[in-house]
């Protein structure tokens, strides 16, 4: 080996940190994970307080004390909510320079996933239902609804129950749900965890997943086997977006869940009973098999329920790797402990 061959020169300055100001806020994955979150609950707050304020002043008397049970009420609450999250969404995307894609809303197979969310919502819904009324555990009084009226609730409350399963779905698994999973994943990648990015979205959506079922202990009726079955139920969504990389087969499944179960059999959703259904019916026996007053979900058989629908997801339901969602884009192997606050 020659001596006196030249060795490269090492660069005299290293290149200036980000000032200590700006390093609170930004991370290698740029906006720190919980500040984002902070930012986005902030936008979403004041965007409702502002909803609300000009309600207020406009139409004040637009919503009762439980919208959910009309379809104006649904309509209103629900549409407003859709456009809250929406902006709010969108203005987070902005900041953090990132596609509306990163938050579960990718178009590859949008449809398809989907129209199959839709028709597994249904008949897992309506197999539940079966089960119960075999089982003597659920009764069809009557007939409500016939002929013109009950094509237009149907219509009524297939639009109403979509626009909650928009708003549920972008709210809980959204960006809260690839903010929070990128977060974690940051911290584990610190730790040199094995598949840090799995552990960083699954934990993610345990937290919100019960978190979303917690949301559900101030309907009338609810119960624990309740709030257990809409967090579990929120599990299996979040499953699908790790599944095909969106949120579109939970927004169809959630879709068409709710309709039949609020409208179609006219049974109780998580305590709620609407107007304008198709049956009157009401639980007998055992609230912990029959459900009670939360209606199907408030019964053991849920647990059966929840299983087949991983099934579904797992086995039938292609998995699609370019667009499963990562916690956050490739790190630097250095990268600080700042994913998260």
């Amino acid at each position: 080996m020659n001596s006196d061959a030249p060795t490269p020169s090492l660069p005299t300055e290293l290149p200036d940190a980000p000032p200590p100001g700006v390093q609170i806020f930004l991370g290698p994955d740029g906006l720190r994970a919980g500040w984002g979150i902070l930012l986005f609950v902030a936008i979403f707050a004041l965007l409702a307080l502002s909803a609300d304020l000009l309600q207020t002043l406009f139409f004040p008397h637009s919503l009762g004390s439980f919208a959910f049970a009309t379809p104006t009420g649904v309509l209103l609450a629900e549409g407003r909510l859709l456009l809250i999250v929406a902006l709010t969404t969108f203005v987070m995307a902005k900041i953090e320079r990132r596609p509306l894609t990163a938050y579960g809303f990718a178009c590859h197979r949008c449809l398809r996933n989907f129209s199959v969310g839709l028709v597994w919502g249904l008949a897992l819904l309506s197999l539940l239902v079966f089960i119960l009324r075999a089982t003597g555990l659920l009764v069809f009084d009557a007939r409500l609804l016939h002929g013109a009226a009950a094509l237009r609730y149907a219509a009524i409350w297939s639009l109403g129950f979509l626009l909650v399963g928009l708003v549920e779905e972008s709210t809980f698994r959204g960006y809260l749900q690839f903010t929070l999973a990128r977060g974690i994943g940051g911290v584990s990648h610190l730790l040199h965890a094995t598949h840090a990015d799995t552990i960083g979205f699954w934990t993610a959506a345990f937290v919100l997943s019960f978190g979303f079922g917690f949301t559900h202990h101030s309907n009338p009726g609810e119960s624990p086997i309740g709030l257990l079955a809409a967090a579990l139920i929120a599990l299996v969504f979040c499953l699908s977006l790790w599944r095909t990389g969106s949120l579109w087969w939970a927004i169809g499944f959630h879709a068409a869940w709710d309709w039949a179960e609020s409208f179609l059999y006219g049974v109780s959703d998580s305590g709620i009973v609407i107007v304008g259904r198709l049956f009157a019916t009401h639980p007998t026996g055992r609230a912990l098999l029959s459900g009670g007053l939360t209606g199907p979900e408030g019964s053991l058989y849920i647990l059966l329920i929840v299983v087949l629908a991983t099934a579904v997801i797992f086995f039938p339901l292609p998995r699609n790797l370019r667009d499963k969602p990562a916690a956050s884009p490739p790190r630097q192997p250095n990268s600080e402990l700042g994913s998260i606050i």
